[in-house]
């Protein structure tokens, strides 16, 4: 075997070594999402399997963001439309620390009255390959995803809106 062979052959077991065999997939349309579970204010446990036959969106958010206090008026009236139709949000909080005051804060300023859950490691943006908040994730009552944004939910989106009114059906 010549120097070239040998050095390629250490190069791609190297690289096969080092990849991340534990990385979650993806979310991808028309699929079940990926598992995912955190506390709520009120330090239950809740698990997107244990809302299944209910539409649910998923908001990944912090107290931080700017963008995500622009969106939550509009998240809130979307919640109070379509809730005796089954439909949750679930507004991940992925405020690190302990935060559990300042979400709490949060919730009364824009009286938010759907479910929030505190994700202080973040697991939900790993599993979500979520790089920048917020993020959403429509969720069919099967547990399929319907429909994704990674950045701000605008009232205007008609893609959003087929989306939910389809998902409600």
């Amino acid at each position: 075997m010549n120097i070239r062979t040998m050095t390629a052959t250490v190069l791609a077991a190297a690289t096969v070594a080092c990849a991340r065999s534990d990385a979650p997939a993806p979310p991808r349309m028309g699929f079940p999402v990926p598992s995912y579970e955190a506390v709520d204010l009120q330090g239950e446990m809740v698990s997107l399997e244990s809302l299944k036959g209910q539409v649910v969106l998923l908001n990944m958010w912090a107290t931080w963001c700017a963008p995500c206090r622009q969106e939550t008026p509009f998240l809130q009236e979307l919640y109070e439309q379509y809730e005796a139709e089954g439909f949750r949000i679930v507004g991940a909080s992925m405020d690190t620390g302990s935060a559990a005051d300042q979400v709490e804060m949060f919730k009364e300023e824009y009286g938010v009255t759907y479910t929030i859950l505190l994700d202080p490691q973040m697991r939900g943006m790993d599993s979500y390959q979520v790089l920048g908040l917020p993020a959403t994730f429509l969720i069919d009552r099967e547990g399929i995803l319907r429909w994704m944004k990674y950045g701000p939910l605008n009232e205007t989106d008609s893609d959003f809106q087929q989306a939910l009114e389809d998902a409600l059906r």
